[in-house]
């Protein structure tokens, strides 16, 4: 599958891309705090760039479980300039994470690419899906919700979810076929349902491509007996190595060089 997005191609399905988190915050639960300076991000996505990674995605504003919102105008201070130096200087695919419609137009305006938004375009009236008709934007829609109780089993209840975005995008000019899908590991999920939702991944295969974000998630450190979370990549590796052979496209990592290695061996063998 190919997909178009302002002047990039992402080629879906030959290889596992590899999508590069740079989180230019100062409370993400692992890297908050290490990229604020713009030189230090551009730095650090040049890194990554070199490492292997195909995208890079730029957030603002933490939506870990139970962040703090700051402004609309604290958000785009932190991410645009930020996009326009890497657009400028550095050929990759740029990823704005935001959920906020008004940050995403600025971000495509400036360079961004795809639309990575955690409320799978749910979360406002139908705005950001507006924004990414508007500028042809691939979205990566994500799966969530409040709390952790389901009254349907998780994968029904992750393709109804789904299936409301795809009538929000349909609505507003957007086309299903320029959405991936984010089973949204971590988010509305306790422990158990995370492991289950990886488990049983390749049961979402069919709705669209998929990615898999896991890096270094809470789960991960519980399984590990407590480890913080720059230590976790091992065990994000396995996430990805598993993520994989159940039908992941993209992954979404901190780690860049461990896991475009893992998803190297593991294409290898599954994508044969």
């Amino acid at each position: 599958m190919i997909l178009h997005s302002q002047n990039k191609t992402i080629e879906i399905g030959k290889r596992t891309l590899i999508m590069g988190i740079l989180n230019v915050t100062t409370d993400s639960f692992s890297d908050g705090g290490d990229y604020t300076d713009i030189d230090t991000a551009v730095a650090r996505a040049k890194e990554m760039i070199e490492q292997g990674a195909d995208i890079i995605d730029i957030g603002g504003m933490s939506t870990r479980p139970g962040h703090e919102e700051i402004s609309i105008e604290l958000e785009m201070e932190r991410v645009i300039p930020v996009i326009k130096r890497i657009s400028s200087e550095l050929d990759t695919i740029i990823s704005i994470d935001t959920y906020r419609y008004e940050v995403a137009e600025e971000a495509m305006k400036n360079g961004a690419h795809i639309i990575n938004d955690v409320w799978g375009l749910q979360r406002d009236n139908g705005e950001m899906a507006a924004v990414a008709a508007k500028y042809d934007a691939v979205v990566v829609a994500m799966h969530n919700q409040n709390g952790t109780h389901y009254e349907k089993d998780i994968m029904i209840s992750m393709r109804e979810f789904f299936e409301k975005t795809f009538n929000i995008a349909e609505e507003n000019g957007l086309s299903k076929n320029k959405i991936i899908i984010d089973p949204g590991i971590g988010f509305g999920k306790d422990i158990d349902l995370n492991l289950e939702v990886l488990h049983r991944m390749n049961e979402i295969r069919d709705i669209a491509p998929i990615l898999l974000g896991t890096s270094r998630k809470r789960f991960i450190g519980t399984l590990l007996n407590g480890l913080p979370p720059k230590e976790r990549a091992e065990g994000t590796v396995a996430t990805t190595v598993a993520g994989i052979e159940r039908g992941a496209d993209i992954v979404r990592v901190h780690d860049v060089l461990q896991n475009k290695r893992a998803a190297l061996v593991a294409d290898a063998i599954i994508r044969r």
